[in-house]
C-alpha cells in the first residue's frame, strides 16, 4: 500500500462557483497547486440534449443549461498557470474526437505541461451529443478502443500506421510525441465489466469506478490484480481513484467527518481520493480554504 493517498479535485458546477467569470477555473488550478493538491480534473460534454433522464448513474447532477468548458482547452490554460499539479480528464468522451486530432492535441498538451497529463476516458452515454456531431451513437465503445489504440501508435511510432474498422492511416508522422515515456497514462472509468477489465489490462494506468464504497473497491482491486497478473502486468503500476462523498450535518458539509473516508479508501486500495468541488463548496470564496484542507489531508 502506498505511503499516502493522492488528492484530486474535479471542477464541475461552474455556474454556481464562477458565474460569468468561467476563467476563474484557471485561478482554482493555481490555488490547488499551492495547497498541495496532486491533480485537477475537468469533465467533458460537447453538448447536452434534453433527455438527461437517460443518465445511467442516477439523477443527472447538474441543470440542463450548465456551462461545460472544453476540457483539453481548459487544461492547456491551467498548464500555463501551474508547474507541478497533474492535469486530468474525468472523463473525456473519446469517440467524439477524430483519432489523429485527439492524438496531436493530447501530445501537445503533455509537451507544454512538462508531462503532467492524465487521460481519463469513457464512451459517453447521451445519444443527442453524438448525433449532433454527426457521429453514430451505436458502436461508440469499439470506436473508443480503436481511437485509443491509434493514439498509442501515433505517440510511439514515426512513421505510424494503423488499420481498424473506424480508424485507418498509413505512414504518418505526428510529432512531437508526449513527454511521458510510452504515451499519456490512460485511466478507464466505470464498473469492472468484462469489457472494462479487458480495457484496463490493455491500456490502463488506472481505474476510476463510479461506486467507491470500500468493500466494492477492495473486491474490484482483487479482481483487477488477478487480471493484470494473468496478462503479465505489474498490478502496482495501475492506480485506483476513489470518490470521496461529502458527509453533511444539517445540510452543511462536515469536512472533518468527510475526511475520515480517506483511511478506509486507502486501505481498500485507492491510490487517489477524488473530490467533486461543487459538492463541497457553494461560493468561490470557499474554494481556497477547502483546497488547503484537502491538500493537507492527502499526506
Amino acid at each position: 500500500m502506498a505511503d499516502r493517498i493522492q488528492t484530486s479535485v474535479m471542477i464541475a458546477g461552474l455556474s454556481m462557483l464562477y458565474g460569468d467569470d468561467l476563467a476563474g477555473v484557471v485561478e482554482t488550478a493555481k490555488l490547488a497547486e499551492d495547497a498541495g493538491v496532486d491533480q485537477i480534473v475537468m469533465p467533458d460534454h460537447v453538448s447536452i440534449g434534453g433527455r438527461t433522464d437517460r443518465y445511467p448513474y442516477g439523477k443527472f447532477p447538474l441543470p440542463i443549461d450548465e456551462p461545460w468548458l472544453e476540457p483539453l482547452t481548459t487544461l492547456a490554460a491551467m498548464a500555463g498557470a501551474t508547474s507541478r499539479i497533474r492535469l486530468g480528464t474525468g472523463i473525456l468522451i473519446v469517440p467524439l474526437r477524430p483519432a489523429p486530432l485527439l492524438a496531436k492535441t493530447l501530445a501537445t498538451l503533455d509537451v507544454l505541461s512538462g508531462g503532467r497529463l492524465d487521460l481519463g476516458v469513457g464512451s459517453g452515454w447521451q445519444r443527442e451529443e453524438f448525433e449532433s456531431s454527426g457521429i453514430p451513437f451505436s458502436g461508440r465503445t469499439a470506436r473508443m478502443e480503436e481511437t485509443l489504440r491509434a493514439c498509442c501508435v501515433m505517440w510511439t511510432e514515426a512513421p505510424a500506421s494503423f488499420m481498424s474498422k473506424t480508424v485507418s492511416f498509413e505512414n504518418l508522422w505526428s510529432l512531437p510525441w508526449p513527454v511521458q515515456k510510452g504515451g499519456i497514462p490512460i485511466w478507464i472509468g466505470g464498473a469492472l465489466t468484462d469489457g472494462n477489465l479487458r480495457r484496463l489490462v490493455e491500456f490502463g494506468a488506472g481505474w476510476m469506478p463510479m461506486d467507491s464504497r470500500p468493500d466494492v473497491l477492495e473486491e474490484g482491486k482483487a479482481q483487477l490484480e488477478r487480471a493484470l497478473r494473468e496478462a503479465g502486468r505489474d498490478p502496482s503500476t495501475v492506480g485506483i481513484r476513489g470518490q470521496v462523498n461529502p458527509v453533511r450535518e444539517n445540510r452543511v458539509v462536515d469536512l472533518d467527518r468527510t475526511l475520515e473516508q480517506l483511511g478506509p479508501l486507502r486501505a481498500a486500495g485507492a491510490t487517489v481520493a477524488s473530490f467533486a468541488l461543487g459538492a463541497f463548496v457553494r461560493t468561490r470564496d470557499e474554494i481556497g480554504p477547502f483546497l488547503e484542507r484537502i491538500g493537507r489531508a492527502g499526506g
